[in-house]
Formats: structure tokens, C-alpha cells, sequence
């Protein structure tokens, strides 16, 4: 699909707003002036409640694994550009362009709803992702503090968790990952993509800085939170280069271990990735498309198990080769606990008291 021309937005990721493939009919909602798109494109973020009626989401992916995952939040304020979790606004009846950005989905009842479900005497303790879609501790959680309320409510069950985050917000909440660091009931994974503060600002416009993440990194680890950092994801072409300097980074500032992800494009994230990269970098954007298809099969998404997150060919390899050489030079004598599960607390549900 072709979009109308218009300049790069500075702030956010996604510069289009895709159709939603859920809706029959779709509006010609495009400005005719460069003040029009400045009244639509306003950095204005929307907070819009929703009332779940479950928060554990069963995840069950032959190359993830069982667990849970938890999301107090959907659409992202940080406007990754390559973010996945774009495709999933479309069932919100939005776009994954501009309106992931732009229109936040807050479940403000989370904390009841968990606190119920863990209550449950079928209830069984797995491990719990917060948040596998969109960043638990965007720039929402500071108005509205959820992510907060579900960690008291994962400590009064004593339930193990797994935060993956690249906000220095985390922090906050200090006082209780160390409570739960003592008993091995938490792990953080902290994303880095880049040390360029220069890419960053493109890449992931409202993201903690790299500074701030190599702090939030140094910060959780001194206080003994086993802390993962994921080089994720790694985009060929543009950020690939940096993968053993970033590792020797967070080696030195106390991680624990590293993972990797190839950048995959599914969905509507190639339009937006495409749109965006040859207004952010016109003179790179050929080249970065071309590397991320050679990682593919020549396609830029790729939902193949197995491979979607690792890619294949000889740039896939390549990139397989530092990692494994980065894990040798920086992470060979560290190791993150396990959970210890045995401290679950099947708490009755204070209903039945009253008979």
C-alpha cells in the first residue's frame, strides 16, 4: 500500500498509520497539508481503560517454551519501531502504526484480576512474563502504577516472575525486587538494541537513554537481581556490528547472561519498518532491507519455529558466531538462578470466610 508523502515525526516510530485488516471498509483519512498531518501526528498519547477478565495468557511456543504472560498495558508509548507487538492493536480495533503509539490500552483492574486467578485451587504455578507484548514499564506506569500492584500481588503469593523492560522506571520498584531476588522469585531482562545514542533516538524514540540502560543494567545487579540482558533485536545492516561491544558492556556493568533475536518483520510492522527506515536513512535503507531478507528466506518476516528468531544464511551465521563468541569472552563462569517455585502460597479466596 502506498502512503502519502509526509515529513519524518520526530518523537515517534511508526510515521503511517496501516489499515486494520479487521475492518471492511477504510477511510481516506489522509491530511492534505503539512498542517493537517501536524494535527494528526501531535505527540499526543490517548489512555483508554479496558476491563480484562483474565491476565495470564498460556504460552506454550516450541521455541519460547510454557509460561505466562502478563501485559497491564497494550500499545506502546516507546514507538519501537520493529516491535512485534504492533499486529496485536489490530484486535483492538486500531492501527499498528501510529495508534500503537499513540492510543494506550490501561488495564487499571489488573492487580484484582491476578490476585483472583492465582487464588484459584486449580490454579498451577508457572512462570509468569511481564510483560510478553508491550513494555510493562512504559511511560504509562508512572501515572498509573500497575506493574507495581501486580509485583505486591506476586509477593504476597511469593509466585516467581520475569520482567523484560528498557526503562529505567524499573528502578522504582527496587525495594521489592530485592525482596523477591532473596528467595528466587524474580529475574529482569533488560533489552539493549544499540550503545549509538544517535540510532537509539530513530530506532526506539521514546526509550530510556543507552546511558540510562546501561545505569538501570549496573543498578539492579549491584543490588543482586539476576539481571538478563537481551541484544534484541539485532537489525543486519544497521546495529549488528555492535553485538560483542554491547556484550562486553553489560558484562562489565554485572549481567548475568545475554540472549539474541534477529529482527523479523511480521505483519504490518514491514510496511511501518519500511516506511520508516527509508525516511529515517534513505541512503542506508536499501541495504538494511536487503540484509534483513537474506536472514529470511528473502522475505522479511518469517514465522517459521525455530528460525524466526534467529534467522539463517550467512549474515544469520555470522551474527550466531559473535553471540556464541561473546558468551565465551564475557559470560562463561556467570549463571542465573532458578525460580524456586516451592514457596507458592495457595492463598484461599477471602470470600469463603464469610461461610
Amino acid at each position: 500500500m502506498e502512503f502519502p508523502e509526509q515529513p519524518y515525526r520526530k518523537g515517534r516510530g511508526a510515521q503511517i498509520n496501516t489499515p486494520n485488516p479487521y475492518h471492511r471498509h477504510h477511510a481516506d483519512e489522509s491530511p492534505d497539508s503539512q498542517e493537517d498531518w501536524e494535527d494528526l501526528y501531535e505527540l499526543r498519547t490517548e489512555f483508554i481503560e479496558v476491563h480484562p477478565k483474565t491476565m495470564l495468557n498460556k504460552v506454550d511456543s516450541p521455541d519460547i517454551g510454557v509460561c505466562y504472560s502478563m501485559n497491564p498495558y497494550q500499545g506502546c508509548e516507546h514507538g519501537c519501531v520493529y516491535c512485534y507487538a504492533r499486529n496485536t492493536h489490530t484486535y483492538w480495533g486500531y492501527s499498528a502504526g501510529v495508534d500503537f503509539e499513540q492510543k494506550i490500552l490501561v488495564k487499571k483492574a489488573a492487580p484484582q484480576v491476578l490476585d483472583a486467578e492465582l487464588r484459584k485451587p486449580s490454579y498451577q504455578p508457572l512462570p509468569i512474563m511481564l510483560a510478553g507484548n508491550t513494555d510493562c514499564y512504559q511511560p504509562a506506569e508512572r501515572q498509573f502504577g500497575i506493574t507495581r500492584q501486580i509485583l505486591e500481588v506476586l509477593w504476597k503469593h511469593r509466585h516467581p516472575v520475569g520482567l523484560i523492560t528498557k526503562n529505567s522506571l524499573i528502578l522504582r520498584d527496587l525495594d521489592l525486587l530485592k525482596q523477591m531476588a532473596e528467595l528466587r522469585l524474580v529475574k529482569v531482562s533488560v533489552s539493549l538494541t544499540t550503545l549509538s545514542e544517535d540510532t537509539r533516538r530513530l530506532l526506539e524514540p521514546r526509550t530510556a537513554s543507552v546511558k540510562s540502560r546501561l545505569h538501570t543494567i549496573e543498578t539492579l545487579a549491584a543490588a543482586g537481581i539476576p539481571v538478563n540482558v537481551m541484544l534484541a533485536p539485532i537489525v543486519p545492516g544497521l546495529t549488528d556490528h555492535e553485538l560483542l561491544a554491547m556484550a562486553e558492556q553489560v558484562a562489565l556493568r554485572g549481567a548475568s547472561s545475554i540472549g539474541y533475536q534477529v529482527v523479523r518483520l511480521n505483519g504490518d510492522v514491514a510496511a511501518i519498518f519500511e516506511d520508516w527506515v527509508r525516511k529515517a536513512m534513505p541512503d542506508r535503507a536499501e541495504r538494511i532491507l536487503h540484509r534483513i531478507q537474506d536472514c529470511h528466506g528473502g522475505q522479511l518476516n518469517d514465522n517459521r519455529f525455530g528460525t524466526r528468531m534467529r534467522g539463517e544464511g550467512q549474515i544469520a551465521d555470522i551474527i550466531a558466531q559473535q553471540y556464541r563468541l561473546a558468551k565465551r569472552l564475557y559470560f562463561s563462569d556467570k549463571s542465573i538462578p532458578p525460580y524456586d517455585f516451592e514457596l507458592f502460597r495457595q492463598l484461599k479466596n477471602p470470600q469463603l470466610k464469610l461461610f
